[in-house]
C-alpha cells in the first residue's frame, strides 16, 4: 500500500498547482507522477500547443471529461472551481484557476517572469524550474513573494533546488563545506579496450586515458593531462552556468574562477579534487561553486547532472570509519564528499509543492542575494545589429559564451545573460568583451526592471 501524507493545513484537499510549459519534458514528469499522490493535482495546465498538451494528458491517463480548453478567465475559473483542470494557451489566464502553487517551466526569460510575478503578486507560493528567469529576475521575484507573504525558491527534481537541500543538510550537521557543485549533464565515458571515449552520442579516440585512471600525486597535473586527452570534446554547457548563478545567490557559495573548472574526474576522486590549493586540489579559496565532467568507465554508475557538497574533516577517526564504509574521502583524510548522483526533474517536484502548502514561507532557508552574475563575452568580433538568438537544448546565446562572475567585482552595466538573450546589439562588441547593457539596443523592460531591482540587494 503507498499512502501519502497530506500537508497539514490542506484537510482532505488536494493541493493544486499550476504548470507553465506544460507540453514540454519536465512538465511530463510532473504531471506522470502527479497521477500517484493523491494529496495532489494540476488545476491550470498553461502551453502554447493546447492540442499536444491535450494529448499528453490523455497519454498520461488523466480523464477526458476532466479536461477544460479555456478560453478566457470566466471558463478557466469555472473549470477549476467545478474539480476539472483548465487548459489555456494565453499565460494571462492562468491566474483565473484556483490552485495554491505555480511550476514555472516554460524555459523563457520574459514570459517566465511575467507568470511568477503574477502568480506571486495574487498570493500564490512560486516553485521556480526555469533558471534562465531565476538569475535574472530571481531576486526581484523574492522580494515581491516577502512582500505578499508567500515562497519563491527553485523546484526539487532540477539542480539547483536539489543542491540547496543537499547543502541544508550539510549545514544542519554542522559541517564546513568548502565547495558545492554538480557534474555536467552527459558524463565521459572511458573504453580501454578500444581507447575511446564517449560522451552521449559522440565518441572520440583518447588512448591516454587509460594512463590517467588514478590520479598522480600532483592532482592538478592529472586533471591538465585529462583535460587535454578530451579536448575534442565540449566543456562547459551555458545550462551548467546558469544553474551555478542560481546556487550562487542562493547559498553565498562563489565561482572560483569565472569559465568554472570542469576538472575531469570520477566520484572517488572529488574530496580531493576540490580540496585547497595548498592541499593539493584546485580551489583557491573555500566556498565555491563548481561543476565538473564524471569520467567513469562502460557498466559504473553515472553521476550525469548529480550534486555533490565538499567538507573539511573534523575527527580524523570518525572519517576513517566512514571511509572504510566506502564513502569518499580525500587521501590525507582533510576533506570527504557528500553527493546525490541523479535529479529525477519532476519525479521530485511534488515535493516542493506540498513542502511550500505546508509550510509557506517556513519552507525558505534562506533569502537570495547577488553573489553572482551570469554574463556573456562575445566569442568573436560581433557587429551592431547582431540578433542575439537563444536556443538549443541548453538555450545557449548565439556567438556568447556564458560565464559566472562573483557579483561583487561584475561591472554595474553588464547584461545578465538572459536578459541579453533575443535583443540586438547597438553596437560592435570585440571578442572577449562582456556584454553589456548598454550594449542592447531593445532589452525587454520588464526584464531590465527585474534586474535592476534585484540589483539593490547585491
Amino acid at each position: 500500500m503507498n499512502e501519502q501524507p497530506r500537508p497539514p493545513g490542506t484537510g482532505e484537499r488536494p493541493v493544486g498547482y499550476a504548470l507553465s510549459g506544460a507540453a514540454g519534458g519536465f512538465a511530463r514528469t510532473l504531471l506522470a507522477q502527479t497521477r500517484l499522490i493523491p494529496a495532489l493535482e494540476p488545476a491550470v495546465l498553461c502551453d502554447v500547443d493546447v492540442p499536444r498538451l491535450r494529448a499528453l494528458c490523455l497519454e498520461l491517463g488523466y480523464p477526458e471529461a476532466r479536461l477544460r480548453t479555456c478560453a478566457d478567465a470566466a471558463e478557466t475559473a469555472a473549470a477549476t472551481a467545478d474539480g476539472n483542470i483548465a487548459l489555456v494557451a494565453d499565460h494571462e489566464l492562468i491566474g483565473a484557476g484556483a490552485w495554491d502553487v505555480l511550476v514555472e517551466a516554460t524555459g523563457s526569460p520574459a514570459h517566465g517572469y511575467a507568470m511568477a510575478r503574477t502568480a506571486l503578486e495574487l498570493g500564490r507560493h512560486v516553485a521556480m524550474v526555469s533558471k534562465e528567469v531565476d538569475s535574472v529576475a530571481g531576486l526581484h521575484l523574492a522580494r515581491i513573494a516577502a512582500a505578499n507573504d508567500v515562497a519563491y525558491l527553485p523546484a526539487e527534481g532540477d539542480q539547483p533546488g536539489n543542491l540547496l537541500k543537499l547543502l541544508d543538510r550539510a549545514r544542519l550537521l554542522g559541517m564546513d563545506v568548502v565547495a558545492i557543485g554538480k557534474s555536467t549533464e552527459y558524463d565521459l565515458v572511458h573504453d580501454p579496450e578500444r581507447g575511446t571515449v564517449t560522451q552521449l552520442d559522440r565518441t572520440v579516440d583518447a588512448p591516454e586515458l587509460g594512463e590517467l585512471l588514478t590520479l598522480g600525486d600532483d592532482v592538478r597535473a592529472t586533471l591538465a593531462a585529462r583535460a587535454e586527452a578530451v579536448a575534442a570534446l565540449p566543456t562547459g554547457a551555458t545550462a551548467d552556468y546558469c544553474e551555478m548563478a542560481v546556487v550562487a545567490n542562493g547559498t553565498g557559495f562563489r565561482p572560483d574562477v569565472e569559465r568554472l573548472h570542469y576538472p575531469v574526474a570520477r566520484i572517488a576522486e572529488l574530496a580531493d579534487v576540490y580540496a585547497l590549493r595548498e592541499d593539493g586540489g584546485v580551489l583557491r579559496e573555500p566556498g565555491a561553486v563548481d561543476v565538473f565532467s564524471a569520467l567513469r568507465l562502460p557498466g559504473e554508475a553515472s553521476f550525469a547532472g548529480g550534486e555533490f557538497v565538499v567538507l573539511r574533516t573534523n575527527d580524523a577517526e570518525t572519517w576513517r570509519i566512514l571511509a572504510e564504509k566506502g564513502h569518499v574521502v580525500s587521501r590525507d583524510g582533510r576533506y570527504a564528499v557528500l553527493y546525490l548522483p541523479f535529479h529525477l526533474m519532476g519525479v521530485e517536484t511534488p515535493a516542493t509543492l506540498l513542502d511550500l502548502v505546508a509550510r509557506g514561507r517556513d519552507a525558505l532557508t534562506r533569502e537570495p542575494r547577488r553573489h553572482a552574475v551570469l554574463a556573456g563575452r562575445a566569442k568573436q568580433d560581433l557587429a551592431a545589429g547582431t540578433v542575439l538568438d537563444m536556443g538549443g537544448h541548453h538555450h545557449d546565446v548565439t556567438g556568447v559564451q556564458a560565464v559566472l562572475l562573483r557579483g561583487d567585482e561584475a561591472p554595474a552595466d553588464v547584461a545578465p545573460l538572459y536578459l541579453a538573450a533575443h535583443a540586438t546589439l547597438r553596437r560592435d562588441v570585440a571578442a572577449g568583451e562582456l556584454i553589456a547593457l548598454s550594449d542592447l539596443a531593445n532589452p525587454d523592460p520588464a526584464l531590465v526592471e527585474a534586474w535592476q531591482q534585484g540589483e539593490e540587494t547585491r
